[in-house]
């Protein structure tokens, strides 16, 4: 009964936008900058896909922590899930900046994410890290492309998508040292789509 009432008060608090991070914004020592209201409305956009692939990476973590066989690779999961924290909190922190708020469809996206990564998870250890890895790389390629699009003033944003965007790099290249096994091109394709559809949909909603 501990953990499910443990569990369900951090599921609450990832969902609503009230994680706490640990690490110091990168925003905070950025260059404040105006923005005209279509910049603040396209970073703001932007800020909320990001904030909600954050979630999806908290519900990833904990499944596949859950599920893991192993109780050094629970470690991992757990300990690259408290990392991602950070950018739950940081995305969160900007969106409230800009006046904007978090996704509507959050409990959606933590619910299928959570499942995805229990699927992950009962493939094997070395699949579920393949699925760190490829997630990893994908979320990289993402926030490359926010670097481009926002807008050139906006400082804010710009440093916490690049501190997010190391971090990510330094999570796949973990996983795969611990042994992550390739995922089928069928399944990278099916990755791609999915966090397709929620980039597009999180950009309004």
């Amino acid at each position: 009964m501990d953990w499910l009432i443990t569990a369900f008060d951090k599921v609450l608090r990832v969902v609503t936008g009230v994680t706490p991070g640990t690490r110091p914004n990168p925003a905070r020592q950025a260059q404040v900058s105006d923005l005209s209201e279509t910049e603040r409305r396209h970073s703001a956009g932007l800020m909320r896909v990001n904030h909600v692939g954050e979630v999806c990476a908290q519900a990833l973590y904990d499944s596949q922590a859950r599920f893991a066989r192993t109780e050094a690779l629970r470690r991992q999961f757990k300990e690259a899930g408290r990392e991602e924290e950070d950018h739950l909190a940081w995305t969160a922190e900007r969106l409230d900046e800009l006046g904007s708020r978090t996704s509507l469809l959050n409990p959606l996206w933590y619910a299928g994410a959570y499942v995805t990564g229990a699927l992950a998870a009962k493939a094997g250890d070395a699949r579920s890290l393949g699925f760190v890895v490829e997630t990893e790389r994908q979320v990289e390629a993402h926030l490359a492309g926010h670097l481009k699009t926002l807008p050139e003033s906006d400082h804010k944003s710009r440093a916490i998508v690049e501190q997010m965007r190391v971090d990510e790099v330094a999570h796949g290249a973990s996983a795969q040292d611990l042994g992550a096994e390739a995922m089928p091109l069928p399944v990278r394709m099916a990755m791609r789509a999915m966090a397709k559809v929620m980039t597009t949909t999180a950009y309004y909603i």
